[in-house]
């Protein structure tokens, strides 16, 4: 069961991370990796975080 501190964290998240993409879609492509990889680790880490995983 989620808790509603829970559930804003996670919407946070989500507004956090569509953030960053857009923010990637502005720079020059030659950028595009190393902010997918700092972004790949931020969900990594907020999916390890989960209860059960």
């Amino acid at each position: 069961m989620t808790t509603n501190s829970e559930h804003t964290q996670g919407e946070n998240l989500v507004e956090e991370v569509r953030s960053e993409l857009v923010e990637i879609d502005s720079m020059n492509v030659n950028d595009h990796g190393d902010r997918y990889e700092q972004l790949h680790q931020k969900l990594s880490t907020a999916l390890s975080s989960i209860d059960g995983l």
